[in-house]
């Protein structure tokens, strides 16, 4: 096992091993430095390890037990960078830059970090993270999103999303078709009423203390 500091916070190097037994020296390791650790963000290299969701969300709980953040996960595995996106995690130890782009009057427009994800979220998925949400797909029955900032949806939203997580009441819900089981924002809930007619692009956001879906051509409360 190899740690060091870098410049988002510590970084260890996994041995290839059976992952329990890897997981195993890790605590041991945090254990033992529990001051050298306490409040660290981690950034775990497993390089060709395979992490599946269960894996991975129960380090990421023990690790926040002990006051330290998962905030990145480096793998040769395809499977284990799915794995740590479902869980919010960087798979790269610096975020791309995301430039400015600019106006017709010249003024620099700033964008905001974004969770991407180009595939259907199907009953079991789970997203919990900090940050905006795009969905290239569907997000069936049984799938939740849970996000601090806002979520969009290209596709049918037929599960549960939280927008707006962290009290941000500000944070919008938009899908193309919008019949989730209930959808959230901030402290506010709401259930979609039984559609009538086609599909709609919609936008849910709150508006004067209610939940409320707009469309393009006109409004109505959740």
């Amino acid at each position: 096992m190899q740690i060091k500091g870098i410049k988002d916070g510590i970084l260890v190097r996994l041995e290839m091993d059976e992952w329990d037994i890897q997981r195993g020296e890790l605590i041991d390791q945090i254990n033992a430095q529990e001051t050298f650790f306490k409040g660290a963000k981690l950034a775990l290299d497993v390089g060709e390890q395979v992490l599946h969701a269960v894996d991975l969300g129960r380090l990421r709980d023990e690790l926040s037990e002990k006051g330290i953040t998962l905030w990145a996960v480096l793998s040769e595995s395809s499977i284990t960078r799915e794995t740590a996106l479902i869980y919010g995690l960087s798979t790269q130890l610096q975020a791309p830059r995301v430039p400015s782009t600019r106006n017709s009057g010249g003024l620099p427009i700033e964008g905001e970090p974004a969770l991407f994800i180009a595939k259907t979220l199907r009953s079991g998925n789970k997203i919990v993270t900090k940050g905006h949400v795009v969905i290239i797909g569907d997000v069936n029955p049984g799938a939740e999103i849970i996000a601090s900032g806002s979520v969009v949806v290209w596709g049918k939203l037929r599960g549960f999303v939280h927008a707006g997580a962290e009290g941000d009441e500000k944070a919008v819900i938009c899908a193309l078709d919008l019949s989730p089981t209930q959808i959230r924002i901030a402290g506010k809930a709401a259930t979609a009423p039984k559609r009538k007619g086609k599909p709609r692009a919609e936008v849910v956001k709150i508006q004067d203390d209610h939940v409320v879906a707009e469309s393009w051509r006109n409004k109505g409360r959740l």
